[in-house]
């Protein structure tokens, strides 16, 4: 099973939000993430298991990413009632920045593993290869396909009411935990076939090649979201999709009372979003009617498509 990838695909598709208040919010992600916790707990157990039994490069590499999930899955469960709580001037950012903090040790942490296990892999085949028993492990990894598959459609049931950065990328990972775990499969399947055949002489590396392709995969993914994650850290703007997405959308509520934006500051950490837009008026005549009015009516449609959103207006004032 292949270490969940983050992606911080969070703002890639920016599925709408269906209303929940915090308490229910939080209380359903709790769930989701148990669920993943558990899970992944079984497949551990049973990929150490196996792993010991076998030999296998590949079992292990999946058991040790999959540990190094679980360890990191572990402080997020307490970790989530910090996230519902308000800002607070002592905290400003409340405690999202700690989860992008907890995201970059967890990858990081992923990386090394990943480059590691890819060394072990690459001496293995170098020294000839690595013998196994290819119907075992076949039979094996087709149990875990099953197990990823009937996990992942239960996340996405649940998800139908709320799913936050992390549940999203919990059911991606557990998503290509099926795709991954299908390939293996098919893999050792295909050494077992070349028993008894021309091809036999390649089956020694069968193992040892699925090792160094899963950490290839890997490798990119750990690298993306530590670079993400101290973006978000350092408080730089996020990527400018999002950026003109909320420019967007700002304008057309500006429009009504032809304010314009002359600056528009973004911060984006964790879950949570800010939205500063500096405005201008071209009789200098602004009302808190007409801020209240547009702030509101641009907070309501930020919420269809970002999870926890901060909306100011604020005036251009002269130097």
């Amino acid at each position: 099973m292949l270490e969940r990838k983050k992606v911080h695909a969070a703002n890639e598709d920016l599925p709408v939000i269906m209303e929940m208040n915090a308490a229910s919010k939080m209380k359903l992600e709790k769930r989701m993430i148990n669920l993943s916790f558990i899970g992944s707990v079984l497949f551990v157990v049973a990929e150490g298991v196996m792993a010991y039994i076998s030999h296998s490069h590949a079992i292990l590499m999946d058991c040790v990413f999959d540990v190094t999930d679980l360890i990191m899955i572990g402080p997020f469960l307490v970790l989530v009632p910090l996230l519902y709580r308000p800002v607070t001037e002592r905290r400003p950012y409340g405690f999202s920045q700690v989860e992008s903090l907890f995201l970059v040790i967890k990858y990081s942490v992923l990386l090394v593993v990943t480059i590691q296990l890819l060394i072990d892999s690459v001496q293995s085949i170098l020294h000839g290869g690595h013998m196994v028993n290819a119907s075992q492990l076949a039979g094996f990894e087709f149990g875990v396909f099953a197990g990823c598959l009937i996990i992942y459609f239960l996340l996405h049931y649940f998800s139908k009411r709320y799913a936050s950065v992390v549940v999203k990328a919990e059911m991606y990972n557990w998503k290509l935990d099926v795709v991954s775990s299908f390939g293996v499969f098919a893999a050792f399947f295909g050494q077992f076939l070349l028993q008894k055949t021309p091809y036999e002489w390649l089956a020694p590396y069968i193992d040892p090649v699925v090792a160094i392709v899963m950490a290839l995969i890997l490798i990119v993914e750990p690298v993306k979201m530590i670079l993400h994650g101290l973006r978000e850290l350092v408080l730089f703007a996020p990527e400018q999709e999002v950026m003109d997405q909320i420019r967007s959308i700002a304008e057309q509520y500006m429009q009504t009372c032809s304010y314009t934006i002359e600056f528009l500051d973004v911060i984006q950490t964790g879950r949570k979003t800010w939205v500063e837009i500096y405005i201008d008026s071209p009789n200098d005549i602004i009302t808190m009617q007409s801020l209240t009015r547009i702030r509101n009516g641009i907070r309501e449609e930020l919420k269809k498509n970002f999870d926890q959103i901060y909306v100011e207006l604020i005036p251009d004032l002269p130097e």
